[in-house]
């Protein structure tokens, strides 16, 4: 246990080397271009998600990733804006979006990995609190250049850190084995059974959010998403379900008592950057700590953006509450994934790594 706690952080401190590398390329831009504060936390989002994906990446795959994600990125910019002008039309175009990141994993791994840069900006589009702002503070907003630019930003950041990590750390990154593709019986298939789940929960999670919750709607979305992703089954998803619930509740009392104690500006970036490091040395023991902190990280981005985290408490752990509760059932309810041995070979053929 204690060399993997050692290796976590190692691997931690790599991904966070990166995000403050790219957090700091982004913080000369906003100086520079005159943008808003924003750019600074798609940067973050990017750089922290795409750090897992690209570990073991061979050049292919980081060229294709050189391409797509700032053309993503500059895309959900567009999804973005629509969300704001437009709620149920953006809504639909992001449902579509998740659903078409997941159905493509029947292609094979290299559609997999495409996958998951697609779903990437739009995860950080749930971060970033563009889409929940009043709308006439959308003018200030990143535009598609300067996402695309930070997309690229946050590829070129992850790969010098660990490109230097690989020539002189103590270890180098190793990808485990992956067993070889067997075509599943299921009908409809695994991957389109995922992809129905996800686009139904997240569909029902934009309805219910913004109908229960007005701007606060992408709470209860990102945990949709997130409870969804990787579905192994339907105690996989209940499981999910219930970390992302009891770590968003831990984080949010966490950030609520962080807001209470007075600790505002660089102060809270600070401790932001810092519970984030934490939650990703201790991710791999438990989902249930990345989901804490991940809460209480964007509980102090929020409150930084100027919201009451004290006074947005009950709704928070509401949002969160009804996000899982929808994945929960689509996987339960919808075209479930069978246990054993057809969820063995929906595994070994089509399910692919879902960031969350």
């Amino acid at each position: 246990m204690t060399v993997k706690l050692i290796r976590n952080a190692y691997e931690a401190a790599l991904t966070m080397a990166a995000v403050l590398l790219s957090w700091r390329a982004a913080l000369a831009l906003e100086g520079t271009a005159g943008l808003h504060t924003d750019v600074l936390v798609l940067a973050v989002a990017l750089t922290l998600t795409l750090a897992s994906t690209q570990r073991t990446a061979d050049t292919r795959r980081r060229l294709i990733s050189l391409v797509l994600l700032p053309a993503t990125a500059a895309t959900s910019i567009f999804v973005g804006r629509l969300l704001a002008s437009h709620y149920t039309a953006g809504a639909a175009v992001y449902t579509a979006g998740m659903a078409l990141a997941i159905w493509i994993r029947r292609y094979g791994p290299a559609a997999t990995k495409a996958g998951t840069l697609i779903a990437l900006p739009l995860v950080a589009l749930l971060v970033v609190p563009g889409p929940a702002l009043p709308a006439r503070a959308q003018s200030g907003l990143v535009t598609w250049g300067w996402s695309a630019l930070i997309g690229l930003m946050a590829c070129c950041s992850v790969w010098l850190v660990q490109g230097l990590a690989d020539r002189y750390g103590p270890w180098r990154a190793s990808s485990a084995p992956e067993p070889p593709p067997r075509r599943s019986r299921l009908h409809p298939r695994p991957s389109t059974r995922m992809a129905l789940q996800m686009a139904a929960a997240v569909a029902t999670a934009f309805v219910l959010g913004r109908f229960l919750f007005d701007n606060h709607w992408p709470w209860a979305v990102l945990t949709a998403y997130v409870a969804a992703s990787g579905n192994r089954g339907r105690t996989d998803v209940l499981r999910k379900g219930i970390e992302r619930l009891a770590g968003a509740c831990v984080g949010t009392l966490l950030a609520t008592a962080v807001a209470e104690a007075g600790v505002t500006g660089h102060t809270s970036v600070a401790l932001m950057f810092a519970v984030l490091a934490v939650a990703l040395w201790l991710r791999p023991l438990n989902y249930a700590y990345w989901a804490a902190g991940m809460t209480t990280a964007l509980s102090l981005l929020l409150g930084y953006f100027g919201q009451d985290a004290a006074s947005l408490l009950p709704t928070r752990l509401a949002a969160i509450a009804v996000g899982a509760a929808l994945s929960v059932a689509s996987a339960w309810w919808l075209l479930p994934v069978p246990k054993r041995r057809a969820a063995a070979r929906h595994h070994q053929g089509e399910a692919g790594h879902a960031v969350a």
